[in-house]
């Protein structure tokens, strides 16, 4: 016999429930045991459930909540009395404030729990005083030259915390507050969460760069990048303060280690003392990325409640810089504490690739050489802004081809995993890159948009970075042998109606194009083109998100006349719904431990071993790329490559 909570059976003795059940009053009147029968109890405080041999039966209805069969749930939905341990190690699970209530029923009902897995069970509280109610004190933490030690000694009388309040049970860092991309998607990102009920009320943000600000200066910057959602904006205002109240700022200096010391004691003192969490996100170049990395790990990480790091792209510059970087990470964090994120990976269209294809029937079994007769991942990037020294320095190969490009491949080609955890993904994903056959130079077409001053963007890009890039790769497998998969990723190609993306607009379109029919009947009705009667799906990315299907069809009246139609579903017809940004996918996922769409240490490897002899052969011979005019389709090598491997241009 077993109680489970939020995903946590534990065993216990049916003597011990006549005791504890008064303990839980909504439950009391509709607990009931069947003697000898496999039984456990789930769910969260409103809504519990148990199951009788995969069968379940609500213990206790409550009309205004709904059992939710999604992959998120807000968060203040969610009762969770799983303990973690204190030194650093994952929890897939969110660790948020629990009921006191449940905790104390629990106590009583599981004597014979071991310490490891006793709970810790906080309420969920009204919003805390202490923040406000010690201003400056908090200044003193940022600006005294004591060490954080002394400084939590000296101070921590003034700091009294008042039985009816607690700290935040999650708390997220963001290293490089002031920049950019801090201010228009991180802190927007964790905004929505924040205001969508994703994350807990009493939450604790913290901005860390080396500029000399305060909290209300940080506050004021990132106010009017907040939005709330278009579908609803109940409350707006009171929960963007309630946000920006809840956020705080650290000059760190220029001496990592102190400034690192220093985060970790505001953000003790903010979390009073109670068990939380950590996120640290690393917005910072990537040349201070491992000091940054290192004095975090030495100096800033929780020893009540895991950690974990998430580090943007370009993850090295070659296989050599990138296996370096990663031999330094994890020297001082574990891999399942380190996220690689791309967002490019958050949008939905990538999401949805293993949906369409392992819960569609009518697609699983036409996943190979079989049935299909190329694959097509075409990146198009519309600059709304100058491109300056970052793209200068790695250009579109290690920006955008080695994470997203490759990744989509990989999550398109995969086996089916054994499951959706993120390890199981993970290990499918790097068979298929460990698979994919060398690359040529032969197979590469290299381009370099030719802007004029009339475009109002930087040209002063380095005469040899590449702004295109398209390849023919061969996955040498039994499922894919002698299928060509085709990438072409570009800047500045062909304008798009909309703009999506504040900094740059993304457009991202997969075309899995079949075999022709054999002996087809109706080839005298199709032409001697056969290739447009081709049946194809078409994935589109925002702004016009959706699923196409090409078949081929008779056109209604007299005669027999064919016509390559589309069955289409329109994301903005079929869903009224806001689509979030990627950020908050890919935080969301971070908070729930969900990695499959995050690079793991073994695939950033496999993902270089592609690239870099193609890198190294054109820095060698100092290969020239083709011009092409910005917003035209591309150069014209491309076309050429696609034809060399018998493939009709997408565009066409």
């Amino acid at each position: 016999m077993a109680v489970s909570f939020s995903h946590i059976s534990i065993p216990f003795q049916e003597s011990s429930i006549a005791r504890s059940i008064s303990l839980l009053p909504y439950a009391a009147n509709n607990f009931h045991l069947l003697g000898g029968s496999p039984f456990v109890l789930y769910g969260g405080a409103g809504n519990f459930c148990w199951r009788f041999h995969d069968l379940k039966r609500p213990i206790l209805k409550r009309p205004n909540i709904q059992q939710r069969n999604r992959k998120h749930v807000p968060i203040n939905e969610l009762i969770s009395i799983r303990n973690q341990n204190n030194d650093q190690s994952e929890n897939p699970s969110r660790n948020l404030a629990n009921d006191e209530q449940f905790s104390e029923a629990a106590s009583t009902m599981f004597p014979n729990d071991s310490t490891e897995e006793q709970t810790r069970a906080t309420s969920h509280r009204k919003k805390s005083s202490m923040p406000n109610s010690q201003p400056g004190i908090l200044e003193k933490a940022r600006t005294s030259l004591e060490s954080p030690s002394s400084f939590v000694r000296t101070h921590s009388s003034n700091l009294s915390v008042d039985d009816h309040h607690r700290g935040p049970s999650l708390s997220i860092a963001v290293i490089g507050a002031t920049g950019e991309l801090a201010r228009k998607k991180i802190f927007p990102a964790l905004f929505a969460l924040y205001y969508s009920g994703f994350l807990p009320e009493n939450i604790g943000i913290f901005g860390y760069s080396r500029k000399n600000l305060t909290d209300e200066d940080l506050r004021s910057l990132i106010a009017s990048t907040l939005t709330c959602r278009i579908d609803h904006q109940q409350n707006c205002g009171d929960k963007m303060d309630a946000f920006l109240s809840r956020t705080y700022y650290l000059n760190g200096g220029y001496d990592n280690k102190e400034g690192m010391s220093k985060l970790n004691a505001l953000m003790e003192q903010i979390e009073g003392g109670y068990r939380a969490n950590r996120i640290f996100y690393l917005s910072v170049p990537q040349e201070a990325l491992l000091d940054v990395a290192s004095s975090l790990a030495d100096n800033a990480q929780t020893k009540k409640g895991w950690n974990r790091i998430i580090i943007e792209k370009p993850f090295g510059f070659d296989a050599l810089s990138s296996q370096q970087f990663t031999k330094s990470l994890l020297s001082k964090f574990k891999e399942k504490q380190i996220y690689r994120i791309d967002h490019l990976l958050g949008r939905n269209l990538i999401e949805n690739l293993t949906v369409l294809r392992f819960s569609n029937l009518v697609f699983e079994p036409l996943w190979s050489r079989t049935y299909i007769r190329n694959v097509q991942v075409i990146l198009s990037e519309d600059m709304s802004m100058q491109i300056g020294r970052y793209f200068d320095g790695y250009g579109v190969i290690r920006d955008i081809v080695h994470s997203h490009m490759l990744q989509t491949i990989a999550l398109l080609a995969m086996e089916p995993p054994i499951s959706l955890d993120g390890e199981d993904i993970r290990n499918e994903k790097v068979k298929v890159l460990r698979s994919i056959r060398k690359l040529e130079l032969s197979d590469v077409i290299l381009g370099q948009y030719k802007a004029t001053s009339a475009d109002k963007l930087n040209v002063s890009l380095c005469s040899l970075t590449p702004t295109f890039f398209a390849a023919a790769l061969y996955i040498d497998n039994a499922r894919w042998d002698g299928v060509p998969f085709l990438i072409k990723a570009g800047v500045g190609l062909i304008k798009h109606r909309a703009f999506y993306n504040a900094i740059k607009t993304y457009r991202v379109e997969i075309r899995i194009q079949f075999n022709r029919v054999p002996g087809n009947l109706y080839r005298e009705c199709i032409g001697h083109n056969t290739d447009l009667a081709t049946n194809e799906l078409i994935l589109r990315d925002v702004p016009d998100e959706a699923i196409l299907v090409k078949i081929n069809n008779k056109i209604p009246g007299l005669g027999l006349q064919l016509d390559a139609s589309e069955l289409n579903l329109l994301y903005k017809d079929k869903y009224n719904v806001e689509v979030p940004d990627s950020y908050e996918h890919l935080l969301l996922d971070v908070m729930d431990g969900d990695n499959h769409l995050f690079l793991r240490s073994d695939e950033l490897a496999a993902a270089w071993s592609i690239l870099t002899p193609v890198l190294q052969e054109v820095d060698q011979n100092n290969i020239a790329p083709e011009l092409y005019e910005l917003g035209g389709r591309g150069p014209v090598g491309a076309y050429y490559l696609w034809a060399k491997h018998g493939v009709r241009w997408a565009d066409d």
